[in-house]
């Protein structure tokens, strides 16, 4: 969610060839219209339930000593839902800066871009300027909102500070990633990495500007779980949390009293900004990264873990939050070479193998992976893992090509949601339509006519909407917040 604040393009190594989209799709405009058209001719839909992921909903039960199938996760409970199209301008497969941008900002672009249209060219700097987008997250700060960002990774994968960056760029003009926090007004930053506070090599440590920011404002950088537990957000206007050198520890392996978890950060970040503001909205941003770190290692038991406890967040998100005010979404940015096969038993451990054995006598895992890590074939056989636990946090699944890395999925991802205004995510979408839509919302942005058109109270500062019942001429509801949850680059929800 982070990394969208950014007007900046996020490389990785450059392309040897570049695949160009259609023209028309390299003008942000042509995906701007494309979503107001869809979410104003919205129709509240009957009651439509998609499952989020049913490995992680038979681990959640299993660890509970039930069966498992038959658990339900708080993601399940949400009365809304939809699909979404993942494809970046250029590519049918996304990568997580693409998907983010068209999420959040509301305009699909490029492979390994990110805050940019697709008239911005993967490696070229120079080719960002003019093409910048902002995100909804910024068209709720230009709107008086708080803003709040919860992740379990990493603030960028690339250039953490200006070290990390090769000449070529900053000639060109571009900063690196982690300049950003220093500049833009976040109300809670909560990143679990360390690295962030490095002293560049122009001499800034940001921390300590970020801090130098907040004159007349107590902003409090905290590392570690007792000062984080000691924040009080009545006596605080700022914050921002970095636990970790790098990503926090998956969460089976994380030190409860060093890492506070992906609930907590969520239920810190939540209060935060109701405290400080009141009555009025504010969209906060909870991303369960490392669910996607534990599917590229093609750890399937690291994966299910953080998706758990993903869902735990959304379950503390709920539960300090008003329903009637609150719009709250569960989405992924894109989904996984992941699969669930096998025949096994009702109840059987969702991390086991599979009761029957291939045609080569060995048996295999019901959950795999279509490439990655874990390919295994030698003399053309496959290991034999009969005797191999692969319930292990640290077994690593089969794979049916061999690469360093497993790669995402093109699939369509859910987006669910509850809450008022629930009704707009409905039906299959393009991913870009999201941002437009809780802009409409909660709103924000470019198109407020229908806020306009609807007198607010005196004493607050909340935002009036239709209301999600089926009779779209009842009163209108109050939306005093948009929580965003979002499982960044999960495959939960393909």
């Amino acid at each position: 969610c982070y990394s969208s604040l950014l007007s900046i393009v996020c490389y990785s190594s450059l392309l040897s060839i570049y695949v160009s989209g259609p023209v028309e799709e390299e003008n942000p405009e042509f995906w701007r219209a494309q979503g107001c058209d869809l979410f104003l001719c919205a129709i509240p839909p009957k009651v439509w339930a998609l499952p989020p992921s049913q490995h992680a909903r038979i681990l959640k039960g299993q660890m509970h000593n039930q069966s498992g199938e038959e658990t339900v996760m708080t993601m399940d409970t949400f009365p809304h839902a939809g699909l979404l199209k993942t494809y970046s301008v250029d590519f049918q497969i996304p990568d997580s800066s693409s998907t983010a941008t068209a999420y959040l900002c509301g305009v699909k672009t490029n492979l390994n871009t990110v805050g940019v249209n697709a008239a911005a060219r993967n490696g070229i700097c120079k080719t960002q300027k003019g093409n910048e987008v902002t995100s909804i997250l910024k068209w709720a700060k230009d709107a008086g909102k708080s803003v709040g960002i919860v992740t379990t990774t990493r603030a960028s994968r690339k250039w953490y500070s200006d070290a990390d960056m090769p000449a070529s760029a900053k000639k060109e003009g571009c900063t690196d990633i982690s300049q950003n926090p220093s500049v833009d007004p976040i109300r809670v930053i909560v990143i679990h990495e360390l690295c962030f506070s490095m002293t560049q090599r122009d001499g800034r440590h940001l921390i300590s500007d970020w801090q130098k920011m907040k004159v007349g404002k107590v902003a409090r950088y905290v590392w570690n779980r007792t000062d984080f537990d000691a924040v009080d957000p009545d006596t605080t206007d700022y914050l921002m949390a970095l636990f970790e050198p790098g990503d926090l520890r998956f969460d089976v392996e994380r030190d409860p009293t060093m890492d506070p978890s992906i609930a907590e950060t969520t239920e810190k970040a939540i209060h935060q900004c109701l405290w400080v503001t009141s009555s009025v909205s504010f969209p906060v941003c909870v991303s369960g990264g490392r669910i996607d770190q534990g599917h590229h290692a093609s750890r399937a038991s690291m994966a299910l873990h953080e998706t758990v406890a993903f869902d735990n967040a959304v379950a503390k998100g709920l539960e300090l939050t008003n329903e009637e005010e609150t719009l709250t979404l569960v989405t992924a940015d894109h989904s996984h070479a992941f699969t669930f096969n096998g025949y096994p038993f009702r109840g059987q451990s969702i991390l086991g193998k599979s009761p029957l054995y291939g045609k080569d006598m060995l048996p295999y895992t019901t959950l795999m992976y279509g490439n990655g890590p874990g390919y295994k074939v030698v003399d053309n056989k496959r290991p034999d893992i009969r005797n191999v636990d692969t319930q292990s946090k640290d077994y690593v699944q089969l794979s049916a090509v061999p690469l360093d890395t497993e790669t995402h999925g093109g699939e369509d991802v859910a987006v669910l949601a509850r809450g008022p205004m629930a009704h707009l995510f409905h039906g299959v979408q393009e991913q870009s339509y999201l941002a437009h839509a809780m802009a409409y919302a909660g709103c924000v942005g470019r198109d407020l006519r229908h806020c306009e058109s609807r007198p607010q109270h005196t004493n607050t500062q909340r935002i009036l909407v239709t209301t999600t019942d089926d009779d779209r001429n009842s009163a209108p509801s109050q939306v005093s917040s948009i929580s965003l949850v979002t499982a960044l680059l999960a495959a939960v929800l393909h």
